[in-house]
């Protein structure tokens, strides 16, 4: 596995946590951070053996989006522009085709850029002190990494123009409550919860997770003929695997099913 600089991985049996790790920054992404990330998320979804991701920060600090100091604010930013958000881009697009759950979890601040690096997680844990914002009204940007995809589909069109246009901070209370985030964990009990969390995922059936994730994303865009079809195909693919077999005879057993994620 490659050492990073600023990007933290660690492994823990089937849950593979990648931590960003430049807290002095607030956990922003200049070019090498971005491309270190990158590698990380490409190598955990690659492994046969991490069955749950986990992407969170450090320092109190989830992710900040852009470095802002590697910028001049003139056009000569385009092209630096570009190569952060084509590795961000990446990135989200990586922990979204993920075949295993991902979890997000927010420990502090997220603005800019960090936004959809936290919004794709299939569960988002928001720390109590965490604060969610889009902030790219602040500099004259519009969104990127995915927030404004995101955003509607989570919160609906309408509150999405409020959080985005007003770009007002949300707590966590109102994260959860608007449908940002999945739960809210005191500051204390943060780790340990994630943990947790992170570990009661990887004992479960990965191979149908995986195939429930991609059923639920392409719900958006499929008719309801073309998501019964793709519910067919996927869940009779699954006939065959071992953790059906598992949870065939777990149910019969009356015993929790032993899922191997294959």
């Amino acid at each position: 596995m490659s050492e990073f600089e600023y990007v933290t991985v660690t492994d823990d049996d089937a849950v593979c946590t990648i931590r960003l790790d430049r807290p002095a920054a607030h956990n922003a992404l200049d070019r090498k951070m971005a491309a270190e990330l990158r590698e990380a998320t490409y190598d955990a979804v690659a492994r046969d053996d991490v069955r749950c991701l986990v992407l969170t920060g450090s320092g109190g600090t989830y992710c900040t989006g852009a470095d802002l100091g590697t910028l001049s604010g003139d056009e000569s930013d385009e092209k630096r522009l570009r190569h952060l958000a084509t590795d961000l881009h990446a990135i989200v697009t990586a922990l979204v085709n993920a075949p295993m759950p991902v979890v997000t979890g927010v420990n502090g601040v997220v603005a800019g850029g960090g936004l959809g690096l936290a919004l794709c997680g299939d569960i988002v844990l928001a720390a109590e002190s965490a604060r969610f914002e889009f902030a790219y009204p602040r500099i004259g940007l519009s969104g990127d990494g995915g927030s404004t995809y995101f955003l509607p589909r989570l919160v609906g069109l309408r509150e999405a123009q409020r959080l985005t246009l007003r770009d007002e901070p949300v707590g966590s209370e109102e994260a959860v409550s608007l449908g940002l985030a999945t739960e809210r964990v005191a500051d204390d009990d943060f780790e340990a919860h994630l943990a947790d969390l992170a570990a009661g995922l990887a004992s479960g059936p990965t191979a149908a997770y995986a195939e429930t994730r991609a059923l639920l994303h392409e719900s958006f865009d499929n008719t309801l003929s073309e998501q019964l079809t793709s519910e067919l195909e996927r869940i009779s693919g699954l006939a065959t695997s071992d953790d059906f077999a598992r949870g065939h005879d777990a149910f019969f057993e009356k015993s929790p099913a032993e899922f191997v994620g294959r």
